[in-house]
Formats: C-alpha cells, structure tokens, sequence
C-alpha cells in the first residue's frame, strides 16, 4: 500500500472511531506524528520552564534538588505520561481528559475534570507569557534594543503580554496547518539550541567541574533572595520538585489535538510518552549544566531570574544574542501550542453544553476549520489573569497543582474501571503494568500537585478550595447535574444522521 493509501486508510478509521465516540469530523485533521509530539513538546519546553522556574530548585536545597529532584520528578511525570497515553490511545478525541473521566466515571466526575484541566491550562498560557516577558525579553531582548530592565513598568508588562498573547491567537485562528508548522520548527529548535547552549556554557565557563555539586544538600530555604521560607530539608527538597511539576507538564496537548491528527490512536501515545520523555532527558543536562556553571551557588540562587544572564555573560557576544533570540522565539511558541492545547479542550467541553455560552465557544471556522471562539475567548482569559501582580510564582504552581489533578482523576478512574467499564483499549496498551502504574501515577500526580501548594504558594490552594467548592454549588444548586449530558452516545439512526449533517454542514461551508 503507497502512502497515499495509507494516508486515506488511516483518516477513515480516524473518522470511523470519532463517530464511534459519537462526534463529527469538524476539525481539520492535518498533523502528522511528529507534529502531534512537537505541540506537547513546545509546551513543557524546557527552555522555558527549565530557566524561568530554576529558582523554585535552587532556592529550596540548592544542587541536590537539580541533580537528584529532577530525575525523581521527572520519573513520576513520565509514569503518569504513560497511563495517559493508554487512555488516549483507546479514546482519541479533543477534550481528551473531560471524555476519560467522563467515559471512565460519569458525567460528574468528568465535568469535574474538565473544569480543573481547562483552568490549568489557562493558567499555563499566562505563565509561560509572563516568562517570555520576564526574563527574557525584560532582562535579555529589551537591553539590545538600547531599553534598560529597570525603566520598563507594569503597563510595559501588560502591553506586551496582550501583545503577544493576541498575536499567538491569530496565527492559531488561521488553521491548524500554519500553526503546527510553527511547532513543528520548534520542536527542532529546542533540541538544537539546547545541545548549542549546554555545550557553550561548559566551553566558556571558568569554573571547575563539579559534579559533587549536583548531589549537596544545601538548605537554602528563608534566606533572603530565596523563593521559600524557611522549612526543614525534606519538605524543602519536595518544594523544589516544582521546577520539574511546572515545566514537565501540558503534555495533554497531544490528546487535545487528537482530532486533527492522522493515525490518532496510535501518534497520539507516542506524542505524549515522547515529549515527557525526550524533556526530561535534555531538560536535566541543560539544568544541570546552570548548576556546574555557576561560580558561587549562593550568590546565583540570590539573583533570581537574574542567574541565566550571569551564566551566559562568559558567551562570546554574537553567539549569546543568537541563543537569546532563539530561547525568545521558542518561548514565544510555547505559548502558541498552549492557546492550541487550551482552545481544543474548550471547544470539546464547550460542545457538549459543559461551559456557559457553550453555542458560541463550540464554533468552528468555516474557512480554517479552527474553534476561532475558543481560541479568542481563552487568550483573552489568559492576558487578565496576568494582570495580578506576582504573577508567575503563583500562575506555574497553579497551573501545576490544576493540571496535575486532572491528570490524577481519569487515570484513578480508568484504574478502577478497566475490565468492567472499560473493556475496549487502543493499539497502546500496557498490559500486566496497566494497574501498577495506574496506581503510581495517580500516587505521583497528587504528590507533585501537592508541592504547588507549599507556601509561599498556598494561595494556589485557596484557589483551588474555592474553585471546587464553587463548582460544586454549580453541579448541585444551580441544578447542572440535571441538564448537563455529558459525552453523547451513539445508540441510534439519529445520531448517526446528526453527525451526517454535522460534516455535511462544515464542507458546504468550506465550498
């Protein structure tokens, strides 16, 4: 069979099991495999969350919590990654986590779920703008351009960040096609410039290689320049495991975009599993180079964001600014995939009634076959959460701790209900591990969540309490429970003719 065919056989059966699920084929199915990892990838970008959180690390017991935390984090990260993937494999759709939990535990728990995914996504396209902006363009572009750091204020702060955010939203609205070329060359990018920026730091840097360094327990928690107060060693060494919580995550990005990519069942585990793995490789020697580099561990946790412009200061001065337009651009991206990620959990929950104004949100562009309200109504939600003050200590924990959770739910769910309510699995399965790791994967989920809420982040937590609790006076006293769904099923002649007229309204709009 050539190519062609292949292509052809593997879009019907797209088709045939989204229908199966009882959904149309609105959106436009372009991306192939790699795109499908590239977005998940673009999104935990270690480039990103790797430099902007590195101090939530170092502050907390200095290069143990480098060198050892982050393998430990990312070991949890990627046993979640894995039961995740099984889920997706056996149902590809866009919502992703709102139809796990909601096919796995009911309609309650689902909506519950999505309802905690989407607010962590949001939260993430903020955070991850917020750190383009600070320190990259605040502490590394803007002095280029003759702009000194400390001249910028909270209103050059906003402008910028709805700047940007309003600009990641168009380029998305546009389709799919342009926007996945994008992460798609990001994708390519971060490995580049990661092996570039590892192997320049250790070639210029003046200091001894110390790998004993990466394995100290330094307490650093209280003192002053430090993003903790002060805490004994083990709960110190936990709180710094939010640089790998903040950065290894959004991987359900490759489940959100299941419906618009070919040979879903199968590329979409393989996006998942891929982009968590291949982070967590690089983004630990990149992590620990900061650490091997730094002439004084001390000074450097005292200085912030700060810390990356001292190390790359021994960087010759033309192949410094390439990386930091590079490492500007990739970030720039990042939060490109977050609005693509974020937009296709909405129009997916939006279109099963879940969310107020859900007619407008579940909207499908004619022309680029992209959820165009979704996409506008979820950067313009982004760009006032920022408008908060501490912004990005408070935006990655929560982003961390809501997404965590949801990620927590439907693989606890799928645990219980596999063999009884869930019989039918995809091409990725895990076999004889499926409930093992199931079990250690929502056990490292909560633990990782539970970080996001150490102070001087318990704000997060409040957030959080009320967010339920206000979810949960939705549910029971505005009567949700009764008018609410939940996924369709396909049980009739109808509903295969309301998806009939579904696509057949779409491509007569494309005409």
């Amino acid at each position: 069979m050539n190519a062609k065919h292949q292509s052809e056989a593997s879009s019907d059966s797209d088709v045939s099991l989204l229908h199966k699920m009882g959904y149309a084929q609105e959106l436009s199915r372009r991306m192939n495999g790699f795109s499908n990892f590239a977005v998940s990838f673009s999104i935990i970008c270690i480039l990103s969350g790797g430099i902007t959180a590195f101090q939530l690390a170092l502050s907390a017991t200095g290069g143990a919590s480098v060198g050892l935390g982050w393998p430990l984090g990312a070991l949890f990260a990627l046993i979640v990654a894995v039961s995740m993937a099984q889920i997706a494999s056996a149902f590809p759709t866009a919502g992703g986590l709102y139809h796990w939990g909601s096919i796995l535990g009911g309609k309650q728990l689902g909506w519950l779920t999505a309802w905690l995914n989407l607010i962590g996504l949001i939260f993430v396209i903020s955070a991850i703008n917020f750190g383009t902006y600070d320190p990259f363009f605040k502490t590394l572009i803007a002095p280029m351009f003759g702009v000194a750091p400390e001249s910028l204020t909270w209103w050059h702060q906003t402008a910028f960040l709805a700047i940007i955010t309003l600009s990641q939203a168009l380029l998305n609205a546009r389709g799919i096609k342009i926007a996945s070329k994008i992460t798609d060359l990001s994708g390519y990018l971060i490995f580049v410039v990661t092996i570039v920026l590892v192997v320049a730091l250790l070639y210029y840097s003046s200091v001894p290689l110390d790998l004993h360094r990466l394995v100290t327990f330094t307490n650093f928690t209280g003192v002053d320049g430090g993003a903790w107060p002060k805490q004994s060693t083990p709960l110190a060494f936990l709180a710094g495991l939010l640089l790998v919580t903040y950065t290894i995550t959004g991987f359900d990005a490759s489940a959100h975009t299941s419906e618009e990519t070919h040979d879903a069942a199968r590329n979409v585990p393989k996006g998942i599993i891929g982009s968590v793995f291949w982070s967590a490789v690089f983004g630990y020697v990149m992590v620990c180079t900061f650490v091997l580099v730094m002439p004084d561990l001390t000074a450097g946790m005292k200085q912030g964001t700060g810390f990356f412009e001292a190390i790359l200061a021994p960087i010759p001065t033309t192949l410094r600014v390439c990386l930091e337009l590079a490492m500007f651009f990739i970030n720039y991206v990042c939060g490109l995939a977050a609005i693509m990620s974020t937009s296709r959990m909405m129009y997916a929950f939006a279109r099963d009634g879940g969310l107020p104004g859900s007619k407008f949100l579940r909207h499908v562009s004619p022309k680029h076959r992209t959820p165009g309200a979704a996409i506008w109504t979820c950067a313009i939600l982004a760009i006032l959460i920022t408008l908060y003050g501490d912004a990005f200590s408070v935006l990655s924990a929560g982003s961390a701790v809501f997404l965590y959770i949801s990620y927590a739910m439907p693989i606890a769910l799928g645990m219980l209900a596999e063999g009884h309510r869930w019989t039918e699995k995809g091409p990725f399965q895990l076999g004889l591990w499926s409930k093992p790791l199931a079990l250690l994967a929502t056990v490292g989920a909560c633990v990782l969540a539970y970080v996001g809420i150490q102070p001087p982040n318990e704000k997060v937590l409040y957030v959080l309490v009320g967010f339920v609790i206000a979810l949960l006076v939705i549910w029971y006293g505005f009567g949700v429970r009764k008018t609410f769904a939940g996924p369709p099923s396909m049980k009739s002649d109808a509903d295969m003719a309301r998806i009939g007229k579904l696509e057949a309204d779409v491509d007569q709009a494309v005409r």
